[in-house]
C-alpha cells in the first residue's frame, strides 16, 4: 500500500522555524576567529520561517526570525530539523518589506 502524505499546518499562535547549521568556527568585528567549540550564553540566533499558525499577526513564511534557541521544541520532518515556538517568544523579524524597522540590515 501507498504511505498516505499529510500536509503540516500550524495551529493558532505557532511558528515553525527551521535553523541555518552553522558553519563552526565564527570571526569577531576585529577579525579574531572563535573556534566552534565556543559556547556563548544567552545568544540568540537567526532562523528561516517555514510555517505559521492563523493567528500569528506579524510574521509570514520566508521571513528570518531572531529567537533564543533553548526551551523550544524540536521536530524531524522529512529528515529535517525544526523548532515550533509561539510568535511571543520570537525577538525579532528580518523580512523584505520593512514598516517599522530599525535602519539595519542583515
Amino acid at each position: 500500500m501507498a504511505e498516505a502524505k499529510f500536509e503540516v499546518q500550524m495551529l493558532h499562535d505557532r511558528v515553525m522555524v527551521r535553523v541555518e547549521q552553522e558553519s563552526g568556527e565564527r570571526r569577531s568585528s576585529g577579525g579574531i576567529v572563535i573556534p566552534a567549540t565556543v559556547q556563548q550564553a544567552n545568544r540568540l540566533v537567526w532562523a528561516e520561517v517555514c510555517g505559521v499558525g492563523h493567528h500569528v499577526r506579524t510574521v509570514k513564511v520566508g521571513d528570518r526570525a531572531l529567537f533564543h534557541p533553548d526551551d523550544q521544541f524540536e521536530v524531524e520532518i522529512q529528515g529535517q530539523d525544526f523548532l515550533v515556538m509561539r510568535e511571543r517568544d520570537l525577538h525579532a523579524v528580518a523580512n523584505e518589506r520593512p514598516e517599522h524597522g530599525t535602519g539595519l540590515y542583515l
